[in-house]
């Protein structure tokens, strides 16, 4: 008992936090992949009640088709497409790490910058040939 009590009174050492590292591109971009990875896990249990709703039957298709319909279905589709847009960049971004290359400081910099705006980019690209299609 006194052994562990005296482990438990060892001071610690700290891991560096937020508070000492200064935000950069590359740390945003990090989180962004980790943040669109689990809004692709929902969005797909979305798109899973939207393709059991096509094969319940046309009152479930209704239901499903009047919430994809709404502006609320059309925020929340934007925003998964938006996800996968990003994270399928920052896993080309990764694809890229590991063949050694694009790991200068300024090379880590245009990969973030390229990985938000080719992102946003693609989402307006793919929106704009959706709405026209309609």
């Amino acid at each position: 008992m006194a052994q562990a009590e005296s482990r438990n009174q060892t001071p610690r050492p700290l891991s560096p936090h937020l508070q000492i590292y200064r935000w950069t591109w590359t740390m945003a971009m990090s989180i962004f992949h980790r943040v669109t990875g689990v809004a692709l896990y929902l969005g797909a249990l979305v798109l899973a009640w939207f393709f059991l709703s096509i094969a319940s039957g046309p009152e479930a298709y209704a239901g499903s088709a009047w919430f994809f319909g709404s502006w609320f279905g059309y925020l929340i589709m934007f925003g998964f497409t938006w996800a996968l847009m990003h994270h399928m960049l920052g896993g080309l971004r990764h694809f890229v790490w590991d063949f050694g290359k694009g790991f200068e400081p300024e090379q880590r910099f245009l990969l973030a910058k390229l990985t938000l705006a080719g992102s946003v980019g693609l989402t307006l690209l793919i929106w704009i040939v959706i709405l026209i299609a309609r």
